[in-house]
């Protein structure tokens, strides 16, 4: 075993293999740019280094060299499937915890990795399979090939650059944003296409090789829940394959990984139709460890790292002989955006965090922590192990309620709708399932009860303090004959008045156009218990200037509360045209100038955050007035970029 290993990475992957080294005795090297340097990683390991990027070779290596490390992790993202970067490992006389470079990339490229399966005798989904295609030669493979097909980056992964096309007319607007997604992603804007396989299901094995010419699988992951191509829940085994099927998958991944003379740890991506399990199709090999490993160590006992460091050693089959899974897994990742906007990332300061217990967390954040839009949106990984699936899944919903994250947007109220839908509760899944129902996983509106939270809180705050209560200072003022109605104007995601009147102790409650009802609240800890209506709910509290953060069974609210000027400041906006960046990100197109007509709808400049696009439109027919938005800007969240004045009449 190596005595000092750095972790090319940051967040919960940097913790994880970080904490594998820690049990194992071996000496941990972190790496940080400037805005990771207090980052949890970094505390977690035994020295951390200073860079530049992450995804400078020269940096990472020259990192390895002034600490001794005899080994790199590379974790996944960034430099993990970088062919480069592990020949020059292997240069360097530094051990590149991965497969060797010659299998990266043959499998990097997926058009070449179709090819070399296929070989193998491994089915592969109907497509293109020429390097390097034209947009003229896209579009004559998707007319040979027809509708509905899926366009896909040629190297890189995790969903980015990925689209569906149904109809010919948006096929040359796919191309485009396809490979400028590439070009930004993985620096090549290479395309291919593929049939879209209907109703599919996202099935994956984990394989495990060394370099003696052993390998083996470690069975599959359900991995069909997802939005935009990227994995939202994960879970082993899939609910939905035979013990016939999951060999005949886990022998066509041993194979594939094989035939491009695979060591470590690896994942086969199969797309298999719900409707015909019997029938699966190869879409890639991940040629690192993927996101979702932990339901594979929680039901077959293993730690992945640890084999992967153990088979970068040059050990012989270091797994167990026997390899038997026990029981149901599934892996929650909370990110950082919003699904009632589409799933767009999200950002801010973590005023408050609690995670779960009982259960594992895999988390890359602590509480005083800021998440931008530099990096991926997730935050961390909660997994649940249980006798069977319906266990694992309570487990995991009783963790996710538990879970208090306030700053920031998260998914967590999300996935708790999600998991208790019943389609996933019966296991019917498919990789479309999160966009036909992501209506019904989201709340429109604040509960009435967080609205009075609120309330109670601001009377907390008002509460006179010592022995002698001044009746003027009481929360409301006195008069005769009782209290006096206070209004406290909210802010979510509309305006809401909230009238309350008594103290904190003992009050009344009226939220917007409801009935009275009885109000009292008290102070626990860093919590308010209320009680509304005779139910007491404990809420979490965090205060970020005038905004309350409230969160209570694993949802979260930001609660404004309104002055004068921000009413009339709303009410003029709804008449005018502000179009304002809807997530933290980079401005990277502009398509309009100062003065210039425009009319609803029509794209007026491109935003990216965390390697995702999203177009702004016009929201009136009008005239581009007070234009700010600047190609390569950086914008927060909510900034107006330009103001569209609609023309008189």
């Amino acid at each position: 075993m190596f005595a000092t290993v750095l972790v090319a990475n940051r967040g919960e992957i940097a913790v994880r293999v970080l904490r594998t080294l820690r049990r194992l005795g071996v000496r941990g090297v972190a790496v940080h740019t400037d805005a990771d340097a207090g980052a949890p990683h970094v505390v977690a390991a035994d020295v951390a280094v200073r860079i530049g990027s992450y995804l400078s070779i020269d940096d990472v290596l020259d990192a390895a060299r002034a600490t001794g490390a005899e080994a790199i992790h590379p974790g996944y993202g960034f430099l993990a499937e970088n062919t480069a970067f592990a020949a020059a490992c292997t240069a360097a006389g530094i051990a590149f915890v991965g497969p060797p470079a010659s299998a990266i990339e043959a499998m990097g490229d997926k058009i070449r990795a179709k090819q070399t399966v296929a070989k193998a005798g491994v089915p592969v989904v109907p497509g293109s399979d020429g390097a390097g295609l034209s947009d003229a030669e896209l579009v004559a493979a998707v007319a040979e090939i027809g509708y509905p097909v899926l366009l896909k980056p040629s190297a890189g992964g995790g969903g980015k650059g990925m689209h569906e096309v149904h109809r010919p007319e948006d096929l040359e607007a796919a191309i485009a944003t396809a490979r400028r997604e590439a070009r930004s992603s993985f620096g090549d804007d290479t395309l291919l296409v593929e049939r879209l396989v209907t109703s599919p299901r996202h099935i994956e094995i984990q394989v495990l090789a060394d370099a003696h010419g052993n390998a083996v699988h470690l069975g599959e992951r359900e991995c069909s829940l997802q939005r935009r191509h990227q994995k939202i829940v994960e879970e082993a085994p899939s609910p939905l394959l035979t013990p016939e099927q999951r060999a005949a998958m886990g022998a066509a991944a041993v194979e594939a990984a094989k035939s491009v003379g695979y060591t470590g740890a690896g994942t086969v991506e199969f797309i298999v139709g719900a409707d015909r399990p019997d029938e699966f199709f190869f879409m890639e090999m991940n040629t690192r460890l993927q996101v979702e490993h932990p339901v594979t160590e929680e039901v077959y006992g293993v730690d992945l790292v640890e084999l992967q460091l153990r088979v970068a050693a040059g050990e012989v089959a270091p797994w167990p002989a026997e390899l038997e899974p026990r029981g149901h897994a599934i892996e929650a990742r909370v990110y950082a955006e919003d699904p009632a906007a589409g799933f767009l990332p999200t950002g801010g300061r973590i005023l408050a965090l609690d995670l779960p217990t009982g259960v594992r967390v895999d988390a890359g954040v602590a509480a005083g922590g800021t998440v931008g839009s530099d990096y991926d949106p997730m935050l961390a990984k909660v997994i649940a192990h249980g006798r069977d699936r319906a266990e694992a899944l309570r487990r995991l919903d009783v963790a996710l309620s538990q879970t208090v994250l306030l700053g920031l947007g998260t998914n967590i109220g999300f996935l708790r709708a999600m998991l208790a839908d019943p389609d996933v509760v019966a296991g019917r899944l498919d990789t479309g399932l999160v966009g036909r129902k992501v209506d019904d996983w989201v709340s429109a509106s604040v509960p009435d009860d967080v609205l009075a939270a609120a309330a109670a809180h601001r009377l907390l705050a008002l509460e006179p303090a010592g022995p002698v209560v001044d009746p003027f200072e009481i929360p409301g003022a006195w008069r005769i004959g009782g209290p006096a109605w206070t209004t406290f104007r909210f802010t979510v995601d509309e305006p809401v008045a909230v009238k309350v009147r008594g103290r904190a102790v003992a009050a009344e409650v009226v939220v917007g156009d409801g009935k009275p009802a009885t109000l009292s609240a008290r102070r626990a800890g860093d919590r308010i218990a209320v009680t509304l209506a005779g139910r007491t709910r404990t809420y979490a509290v965090a205060e970020d200037g005038p905004t309350l953060w409230i969160g209570r069974d694993g949802g979260a609210w930001a609660v404004r509360e309104q002055e004068t000027a921000d009413v009339a400041a709303a009410a003029h906006a709804a008449h005018g045209g502000p179009v304002t960046s809807p997530m933290p990100g980079t401005v990277t197109i502009v398509d309009v100038t100062d003065g210039q007509r425009v009319t609803a709808g029509q794209r007026v400049a491109v935003v990216e955050a965390m390697k995702m696009e999203h177009a702004l439109v016009a929201p009136v027919d009008g005239v581009v007035r007070d234009l700010r938005a600047r190609a390569g800007a950086t914008v927060a969240r909510g900034a107006t970029l330009m103001i569209v004045e609609p023309e008189e009449g």
